[in-house]
């Protein structure tokens, strides 16, 4: 490839950090121009395979035909018309769509919302409005967004919480149930999920908050931004025992892991339980603007004017989600089983060639791999992931950071083999290169 970034990136770049807020972490310097299926290409004509997806965004891929003209045929007819002011069937389509596909037998209600962090928001205030209780519980690790609500639930970097204090009263964190990094003393337990759910019942609901008073649990059925990190099988029939038990809601945040992501709609399917309330956004419209909270028909108690949105559900991002959703229906769920066991495979052939990678983890299209200065020790490789990842990029493969020290693998669901295979050996590549360089 050519230098990068190359010069009109270099200039975007420059004219970004003119206006634009220096918050945004940026990963490195690419500058998107265009993109198709599992490909971008920058602003110099560079191309790349996109294992990024926008952080799992681009569901269908970039610019999926079906999706780009569900967005143009309704965007001919209007823009916009508040939905909590009136009534229009593209917004009523889909809610009826997300209740057939919803993860619990009971009818769903659907509350439409511009993103995952507005989706949890609502879910924290439907929970302790359907509950009378006021605390709610969340796990180290967890992202659930950066408003002052949904920042308050997460626990994944103290950057995102720095200068921000206080947070909303009311919310306890514990360890999330890491099979391979446990937080826990596991001496007395069969795994870290039972280590967990003793630590919830004995620990937080005896010394810290009574569990009668727990209005929701909040939880990733796969913790995204925290590492990839998937539960043992045993830890959610039991959570949602816990929660039978003490009257709390389970709160399945599938803002990442939702929509296909993992070969099932939703990732907590994978743990044979229902939960009360489902969050959805990223790629339930291929990169449109949208959200959803997803409850059981008996929660939405809340009467009207309890919660409403100016932008939420614009017709124009909900006929993208109806399209992206039929397109994933046509084969995208089973292509997610079948490409994400290809690519763990493959990662797993990886982790036997090199020392650094201590942990490949995945269901579907999520995949994670941890990479570490030592198998035995475990301790985290922060620079050295930091720098495969750039080294992928200036190599034509965008991928992204996540938890300690990994990289998240996150094609879009149509993803085949042949660029797959492109991409595995950039990362070969790219893993080798800075191996060498320690």
């Amino acid at each position: 490839m050519a230098t990068i970034p190359g010069p009109k990136a270099r200039k975007l770049l420059k004219r970004d950090k003119a206006v634009m807020s220096p918050s945004m972490p940026r990963s490195y310097p690419f500058a998107m121009a265009q993109g198709k299926g599992a490909e971008a290409w920058d602003v110099d004509g560079n191309r790349y395979i996109d294992f990024a997806t926008g952080i799992a965004v681009t569901s269908t891929g970039h610019c999926h035909p079906d999706v780009v003209q569900a967005i143009k045929d309704q965007a001919e007819k209007f823009l916009h018309i508040c939905v909590a002011d009136f009534y229009y069937e593209v917004a009523v389509e889909l809610a009826e769509k997300l209740d057939s596909i919803a993860p619990f037998q009971e009818k769903a209600q659907v509350f439409l919302t511009n993103s995952g962090t507005e989706a949890v928001e609502a879910a924290m205030k439907l929970a302790r409005a359907a509950t009378g209780r006021h605390q709610f519980l969340a796990f180290y690790g967890a992202f659930h967004g950066r408003s002052l609500g949904a920042l308050s639930l997460t626990a994944s970097k103290y950057t995102q919480k720095i200068g921000f204090a206080p947070m909303i009263p009311g919310v306890t964190h514990i360890p999330y149930p890491d099979p391979y990094r446990p937080l826990l003393n596991l001496e007395h337990f069969s795994d870290i999920g039972e280590a967990v759910i003793d630590f919830i019942e004995n620990v937080v609901f005896h010394g810290k908050v009574p569990g009668e008073e727990v209005a929701a649990i909040f939880v990733e059925p796969i913790l995204g931004e925290g590492g990839y990190v998937i539960p043992p099988a045993s830890f959610f029939p039991a959570l949602r025992e816990l929660c039978d038990r003490y009257g709390i809601l389970l709160v399945a945040d599938e803002v990442q892991s939702g929509m296909g992501r993992t070969g099932k709609w939703w990732a907590i399917e994978h743990f044979g339980v229902e939960p009360d309330i489902v969050t959805s956004a990223k790629g339930i419209a291929s990169g449109m603007p949208l959200g959803a909270m997803i409850a059981r028909k008996s929660l939405m108690t809340w009467e009207a004017g309890a919660h409403g949105s100016t932008f939420g559900g614009n017709p124009v991002c909900c006929a993208a989600a109806l399209a992206t959703i039929r397109v994933i229906e046509n084969g995208l769920l089973e292509n997610a089983v079948k490409m994400g066991d290809t690519l763990l495979r493959a990662f797993k052939k990886l982790q036997s060639k090199h020392s650094s990678i201590g942990n490949v983890r995945g269901k579907g299209l999520m995949v994670g791999m941890e990479f570490v200065e030592d198998r035995k020790t475990k301790a985290p490789a922060h620079a050295l992931r930091d720098d495969i990842a750039l080294r992928a990029f200036q190599k034509g493969l965008l991928m992204l950071p996540c938890g300690w020290s990994a990289l998240r693998v996150m094609p879009p669901l149509n993803v085949h083999k042949a660029v797959a295979d492109e991409a595995l050996a950039i990362l070969d590549e790219a893993i080798t290169e800075a191996e060498a360089a320690r």
